[in-house]
């Protein structure tokens, strides 16, 4: 038989134990409550901004004049002035001097030919005479039927042509010694002078080339869907043009003042003809900004000032897809709306309709876009988590006490 001591040692371990795993399952910290995990997905959106707009068509082209003159020689013989400013990048006035051929041979010319009129002056007064003595004496003659060689009219008229052959030959003379001093044709810059001082030139010698300096031409390849926004397609429209001066860039206004009326061939454009007034500033204070000159040759872009759009907004393309936009309404749901396009420009689009003042246009991408899903915006997300801490903090102080 077990003894009293044998049987109540079990029972005292076993109480021990089960004591023991109470108090150390009093001290055990019940599980924490996992909060709930919002996955809503975050979106960033951009408010839609309308506001009133006017259309500029961008292009591009050289500066050229308006008018290029080459001068040549008229008549033959040895330069014998040159004007100091008849040099490669001089500006000259309208009737300048700018070179003389020696007119020695003009000048005896010009005496001959003053000699050979009044010779032919003096013949004819002296033919008309002859004239009037045989009409005189046929007068006297009964019965006598006077002919034109008999009253000398045949000798008059030969008189007359030799005074006209007189009068041409003398203008010629006058118009040869004029042609021996080279004047400029207008207000002009000079490109080049291809002679020097004791050249000899003939007759169709080129002498050198003349650039207008009163206005500036450039033309402007519009491609044909672009004309649509500009008003009366751009005749008459003003111009910006921009480019380098002095390694600075510069702006020069202009006006569209005609277009060229055919599609070149080989680009497919239109091409529009700008004219900026007086563009070395030599007249008028017509210089850039800065005070800087239009230089013929230079490359520039243009800004040509183009119809009214009106109440439109300007969109990034990449967020528009078959002609849909994604919204964020106010309950935080994603729409798409419709829009209406205008016009591209670059990386942008102008939409004229289906868009009001302040949506909230989603300008982040969606994984997978379904319309009418919850969304929210990333200020939401951050507010949500800060209500959440202090209720935590407020939790563990409690278990603290």
């Amino acid at each position: 038989m077990a003894t009293k001591k044998q049987i109540i040692l079990p029972i005292v371990v076993i109480a021990v134990g089960v004591a023991g795993f109470i108090g150390m399952s009093a001290m055990k910290k019940p599980p924490e409550e996992k909060e709930e995990l919002d996955t809503t997905p975050l979106v960033s959106v951009q408010a839609v901004e309308i506001h009133p707009m006017s259309f500029a068509v961008s292009s591009y082209g050289v500066v050229s004049a308006k008018y290029e003159t080459e001068l040549v020689s008229q008549v033959n013989g040895e330069i014998v002035y040159l004007s100091e400013a008849f040099v490669k990048g001089g500006f000259v006035k309208k009737g300048d001097v700018l070179a003389k051929i020696d007119p020695s041979d003009y000048e005896a010319a010009l005496i001959d030919a003053k000699a050979n009129m009044a010779s032919a002056r003096a013949t004819l007064v002296q033919e008309k005479a002859f004239g009037k003595v045989a009409e005189e004496e046929w007068k006297r003659i009964e019965n006598g039927v006077p002919t034109e060689l008999s009253l000398r009219k045949p000798q008059l008229a030969q008189e007359v042509a030799k005074l006209n052959s007189s009068e041409a030959g003398l203008k010629r003379a006058n118009r040869n010694l004029e042609r021996t001093i080279i004047k400029a044709p207008y207000d002009a810059l000079i490109e080049a002078r291809n002679i020097g001082l004791g050249s000899y030139v003939s007759m169709g010698t080129p002498l050198g080339k003349v650039l207008s300096t009163a206005h500036a031409e450039i033309r402007l390849p519009i491609a044909d869907k672009e004309l649509q926004f500009l008003d009366s397609k751009g005749k008459g429209a003003e111009v910006v043009l921009t480019g380098e001066f002095a390694g600075q860039m510069q702006q020069w206004p202009a006006t569209i003042v005609r277009s060229e009326g055919v599609i070149d061939n080989r680009s497919r454009m239109t091409y529009l003809v700008a004219e900026v007034v007086d563009p070395y500033g030599l007249k008028t204070n017509s210089k850039g900004s800065n005070g800087s000159e239009l230089r013929y040759g230079t490359y520039v872009t243009a800004s040509i000032d183009g119809s009214h759009a009106g109440q439109v907004a300007e969109l990034p393309r990449h967020l528009v897809i078959n002609n849909q936009v994604a919204i964020l309404d106010h309950e935080g749901k994603l729409r798409y709306k419709d829009i209406t396009i205008v016009r591209q420009i670059g990386s942008k689009v102008i939409v004229s309709a289906g868009l009001e003042e302040g949506a909230n246009l989603i300008t982040s991408a969606l994984d997978y876009p379904i319309e009418g899903m919850q969304l929210a915006l990333p200020q939401e997300a951050t507010l949500d988590d800060d209500t959440k801490e202090p209720q935590a903090t407020q939790l563990a102080m409690e278990e603290k006490d």
